[in-house]
């Protein structure tokens, strides 16, 4: 029976990374899949679910009006997957569409993204697909103390720590730090950020 999963983890923990490997993994055995990506997120090539190790591959474009469920029956292909990028921007009717692909057209999907923004709070996609989806998988990475990442810290220009301000502001590692609870609360985002993804061993190895 098909599922919905939700891939969440902080900042760094190369869900693109994973998303563009599964995609690959169904295509190698002959599969099609069809990828999603949000128009906001403008760091990389629109049309394109880009990891920063340099994977990249082509995805339709959702918009916070788009209906994904109508999306995917509009396709003249028959796919085995469907996964979306950066799925926290996705809208509570949005979840509620890949609950429609996976239940009414027995197609897995599998989105990743972020749970929490630079406040601690969910993001309206990561609350419903926390609730609605059918597996939870925790992508992991590390804080500059060496204990697991679960919070995404805002940096200014100056690399100072911002607490206040628009939810989205979409930015790399020159405005985001992935820390531990504590060094979240502590406002200490660590002299060395990470500027590249993790290997595919520490995504899954830490406690």
């Amino acid at each position: 029976m098909a599922k919905l999963y939700f891939y969440f983890a902080a900042m760094n923990a190369g869900k693109s990374t994973v998303l563009l490997q599964s995609s690959y993994n169904y295509r190698e055995r002959g599969m099609n899949t069809l990828l999603f990506a949000p128009s906001i997120d403008n760091r990389y090539q629109h049309g394109e679910v880009h990891s920063r190790i340099g994977l990249s591959e082509q995805a339709l474009i959702f918009n916070p009006n788009d209906d994904l469920y109508q999306q995917v029956l509009a396709q003249e292909k028959e796919y085995a997957c469907v996964l979306v990028d950066e799925a926290q921007f996705l809208t509570r009717t949005q979840v509620h569409q890949l609950t429609e692909i996976t239940d009414q057209l027995g197609i897995p999907v599998l989105a990743y993204g972020l749970r929490t923004d630079f406040r601690g709070e969910l993001f309206e996609g990561s609350q419903y697909l926390l609730a609605w989806a059918d597996e939870l998988v925790e992508l992991k990475t590390i804080c500059h103390c060496g204990r697991k990442a679960t919070m995404n810290l805002r940096l200014n220009a100056h690399g100072d720590v911002i607490t206040e301000g628009d939810q989205v502001i979409i930015g790399g590692n020159d405005m985001y730090s992935s820390t531990c609870r504590k060094h979240f609360k502590q406002g200490e985002p660590g002299l060395n950020r990470a500027i590249k993804e993790p290997s595919m061993e520490s995504v899954f190895d830490l406690d």
